[in-house]
């Protein structure tokens, strides 16, 4: 049997919809919504507060972070789960600046999620020292890694096109150069083989509810290489954190290693979700994700190319420059999504004109491409786009 057959009867699937849009939400494991089931009832239900001891819920961000840790080819006990994002972006770039603080500038680029540089600049605002933030084109990172860069902080693939930069090869450059790099690894784990320790990537941080199906508002996640983890300082000093947090001491001292990166009380529920949802992942081989991928993506190209010729290709062309997703750009992208979206074919839009689609083999096949194309094109030829309750803009695009 196909495995890929197989791992999509994992997934609850709406009937009639052709879902493409993994990589901004996975859809529900079956095994997620049992797991979080039988947590509720079982754990938080018949436990309550002995549950973090019984249950094992304070090893939980550890335990499962070495699980996600796999996926991106992390040594073991070097990742761990929470907080948000955003929040491990701060982490992992405040404590990169203090390994650097002879140079002065965060290089990043144009492709980089907006949300990034936002704590990027953040954070420069609360440091009040000498520090900037270069925001360079992404072909241009390599020739900007010049004697001035404290980190390199970058997204490995681009959210809105899908382009991927060669992490061992910048991080090697990066290195070359004297600076310490963060690799936000979004749009990566789960979708695209990652091997964090062979590129000598320094730090990486990462989402769990795009390819890796936790839930809505899923932990994030955060690796710290070997050689930094006993000596990176938290910005984020949260009590999770310390050495000994049921000591209750007044004065921070960091825990062990990549526990030091914990800052609150953990998402319980949502780690078991994501806990369940990783079991897929002990079935498949990730170059066979990816293998299967580029197949799809390729198929999806040719397809939409053929019947669509009034939308280009925002993507790059070569499978091996690209992500587990292919955009298209048109100057109506905004609606012609939302006519996609009423027909029942799931991508999503990113200003200014993207359409995204997320190739996800664990649950889309074929039959999944052929349908969105065929129905793109029947939106493109009747200019079903056209209508005013597809223009309106909604909050979430």
């Amino acid at each position: 049997m196909d495995i890929f057959k197989k791992t999509r009867a994992m997934f609850h699937l709406p009937e009639n919809m052709t879902y493409l849009d993994g990589n901004s939400l996975g859809p529900l494991p079956y095994a997620a919504q049992n797991r979080v089931d039988a947590m509720m009832r079982d754990q938080w239900g018949e436990m309550l507060i002995t549950g973090w001891n019984k249950a094992g819920w304070m090893d939980q961000p550890s335990r499962v972070g070495d699980r996600v840790g796999k996926l991106i080819g992390a040594e073991a006990g070097h990742v761990v789960m929470g907080d948000t994002l955003s929040i491990k972006v701060y982490q992992a770039l405040a404590a990169a600046l203090e390994l650097n603080p002879s140079r002065n500038v965060i290089l990043s680029d144009s492709g980089n999620f907006p949300s990034d540089l936002y704590m990027a600049e953040g954070l420069i605002r609360m440091l009040d020292r000498d520090l900037e933030l270069r925001v360079v084109a992404p072909k241009d990172v390599a020739s900007n890694l010049g004697d001035d860069i404290a980190v390199m902080m970058l997204t490995q693939v681009d959210y809105r096109t899908g382009r991927m930069h060669d992490m061992e090869q910048l991080t090697k450059l990066a290195h070359n150069a004297g600076a310490i790099t963060v690799w936000d690894l979004a749009h990566s784990a789960g979708a695209v083989p990652v091997v964090v320790a062979a590129a000598q990537a320094d730090f990486a941080v990462g989402c769990s509810y795009k390819y890796l199906n936790s839930g809505p508002g899923g932990p994030a996640f955060i690796y710290v290489a070997p050689r930094h983890a006993e000596v990176v300082n938290p910005a984020l000093s949260g009590w999770l954190g310390h050495a000994s947090p049921f000591a209750f001491d007044l004065n921070y001292k960091p825990g062990s290693g990549i526990e030091r990166m914990r800052v609150g009380t953990p998402p319980v529920i949502q780690i078991a979700a994501l806990e369940a949802a990783l079991d897929v992942w002990d079935m498949v081989d990730m170059q066979d994700v990816r293998t299967r991928c580029i197949e799809l993506s390729e198929l999806m190209i040719t397809e939409v190319e053929a019947r669509c010729p009034d939308l280009t290709l925002a993507s790059p062309r070569n499978s091996t420059e690209r992500g587990s997703q292919v955009s298209f750009a048109h100057e109506e992208g905004y609606a012609i999504m939302q006519a996609l979206i009423a027909h029942r074919v799931v991508g999503d839009f990113r200003a200014p004109n993207i359409l995204r689609f997320g190739i996800t083999p664990l649950y889309v096949g074929e039959e999944d491409i052929l349908k969105a194309a065929e129905t793109l094109q029947t939106i493109m030829d009747g200019r079903l786009w056209d209508r005013d309750a597809y223009k309106t803009r909604a909050r979430v695009t």
